[in-house]
């Protein structure tokens, strides 16, 4: 394992403002500051961090709408991400992205994605550039289990498989594709398993562990590094709160909220980090306090923002190449 003390404490401290940015959003929800579907990834926070340590900075990435997370992991600013969701001219697609669009092209993040399964094939594009240019990069696609139903997740790993595209499909099982469970959508317990019906390697992780993740991931990376192709890797995890913002969750059991948040990737991390000795109770404080900081500077960016006024509604829509 490739991973420093430092990048342990760091992992913690992203998953720790994870969690805040997201509850920032429910908070705001719950005001009325913030309207439309809002879909947020509290209790995913180590499948998020799991995934962006187990990439280099030159691999592409594409994802669904339940990954805010998985951005700011890669690197994206808090602020200006906060501001595109609330619709602030200072956001990364200048407020008309939103929380399902949300993209950040430096940190090669090409968004999130509201179509359900739309990434899936996306990325193959992506993917097939990388091999094409030899760049030794991959692109990873990140979704969950309700995409995994979708038509677009089989044509797309029958296609990376074919070409030998540098693909990962990180399907995050979160155990509901909106209200529906797994264990009535799915005719196999792990959706890992389908992959061979491609030719690819499936692996089943522990999605509440982001040192799991972390392993799963480089692993498959090195592999389409080398040529080998696409793999798919199944993240078991669960969402703490309902599909959307005020979902209020009535086909979950009491029993099993409580086992949900017993599971919490959080405190777990933290405990694991302080068994080892790696972090003390005071370094922990300090980790969490630094992401406290971060999320009030981003809402005090984000409300001193102004909104992207009606003048910007057909900018961008079209890129225009000036020759001489």
């Amino acid at each position: 394992m490739n991973l420093t003390n430092e990048n342990l404490l760091e992992m913690y401290r992203m998953m720790v403002l994870i969690r805040k940015f997201e509850s920032s959003l429910a908070d705001a929800v719950a005001a009325g500051l913030l309207p439309g579907f809002v879909h947020l990834g509290i209790g995913q926070e180590a499948a998020m961090v799991g995934i962006a340590y187990g990439l280099e900075f030159d691999d592409w990435v594409a994802s669904s709408h339940r990954e805010h997370g998985l951005l700011l992991a890669r690197g994206a600013d808090v602020g200006r991400a906060r501001a595109e969701i609330f619709g602030k001219q200072t956001g990364y697609c200048k407020g008309k992205g939103g929380s399902m669009h949300l993209a950040v092209i430096d940190k090669h993040c090409t968004g999130c994605n509201g179509i359900l399964g739309a990434s899936q094939v996306i990325v193959n594009g992506i993917a097939f550039a990388l091999k094409y240019r030899g760049t030794k990069n991959v692109a990873a696609v990140v979704f969950g289990d309700g995409s995994a139903e979708r038509g677009e997740f089989h044509e797309g790993m029958n296609l990376a498989s074919v070409w030998k595209l540098p693909t990962l499909y990180c399907c995050i099982n979160n155990q509901y594709g909106i209200s529906v469970s797994t264990k009535f959508s799915s005719a196999v317990e792990d959706i890992a398993a389908r992959g061979v019906g491609y030719g690819i390697p499936g692996l089943v992780v522990d999605g509440n562990d982001p040192i799991a993740v972390y392993e799963a991931v480089t692993e498959a990376a090195k592999r389409a590094r080398q040529g080998e192709g696409p793999s798919l890797i199944e993240i078991k995890t669960a969402r703490q709160r309902g599909h959307f913002e005020g979902d209020p969750q009535v086909y979950k059991t009491a029993e099993e909220k409580e086992e949900i948040l017993r599971n919490d990737p959080i405190p777990r991390f933290a405990k694991a980090l302080l068994d080892k000795k790696i972090a003390t109770k005071e370094k922990i404080a300090e980790l969490e306090a630094s992401a406290e900081a971060a999320l009030q500077a981003a809402i005090k960016f984000t409300d001193e923002s102004p909104f992207t006024s009606f003048d910007e509604v057909m900018t961008d829509l079209y890129y225009t190449e000036v020759t001489a």
